[in-house]
């Protein structure tokens, strides 16, 4: 596709999904997020060309006029929308989908203890909100929500909706979803959640005193047997 042609596309993504744009001309010159995912384009090819310096030294630029850093080696999807921009970091191994939106101070990274391919590939249609961190070698399935400021280290089912501080997925196909089950294989990092744990602590106590009183229920029972027999 041609570097016109994808200007165009993205522009007219911007008026599909931001109600605060105006013209073209407007989008064209005030939206830092564009400028920063267009320089990326001369930037890859640099870097897969061997001008590897070149690239490094132009993505700095970049991110100083643009506040988003992007490493020359991600791959970047079509049509993908940085809204606001400021703050964003885009890792060295990362894979970004189609029709993909980032809001500032989102960080798609990793986590420091991987080699190779060591941080997240993100599907089609993926929306990750303010502040979110995205981290290590996981993907994000297609049509995937993220909430502002989660932390998400593990693999997320396409469709989804991920909060919270590690994210876990709270809705999946449109249904709540109240617990959820992980292939072992899939954690690439593990974080403790101890709201997670001290609800799990609260529900095996409740089902533990629910236990504790239908036996002194049964023992009541027996001793009121025992009493009426005796006074009778």
């Amino acid at each position: 596709m041609g570097f016109i042609t994808t200007i165009k596309e993205d522009i007219a993504s911007v008026k599909n999904n931001d109600p605060a744009a105006q013209n073209g001309l407007v989008i064209f010159l005030s939206y830092p997020g564009l400028h920063a995912k267009w320089m990326h384009t001369p930037e890859h090819w640099l870097w897969t060309h061997g001008l590897r310096s070149v690239a490094r030294i132009l993505s700095q630029i970049t991110r100083f006029f643009t506040g988003v850093e992007i490493h020359p080696a991600a791959q970047l999807g079509r049509r993908l929308f940085i809204d606001h921009a400021m703050g964003v970091v885009i890792g060295e191994t990362t894979i970004v989908g189609d029709d993909c939106t980032l809001y500032q101070g989102v960080t798609l990274g990793g986590t420091g203890n991987e080699n190779g391919k060591r941080h997240p590939t993100l599907g089609n249609n993926v929306t990750v909100g303010s502040g979110a961190k995205v981290l290590g070698n996981i993907t994000i399935g297609d049509n995937v929500r993220i909430g502002g400021n989660s932390v998400v280290v593990k693999d997320v089912p396409s469709d989804s909706t991920v909060v919270g501080v590690p994210g876990r997925v709270v809705r999946r196909n449109g249904c709540r979803v109240m617990a959820e089950n992980f292939d072992a294989k899939k954690h690439r990092e593990s974080l403790p959640d101890p709201v997670q744990e001290a609800s799990i602590m609260n529900r095996e106590g409740i089902a533990e005193n629910a236990r504790r009183i239908c036996e002194l229920e049964q023992q009541v029972a027996e001793l009121t047997d025992l009493v009426r027999k005796l006074t009778a």
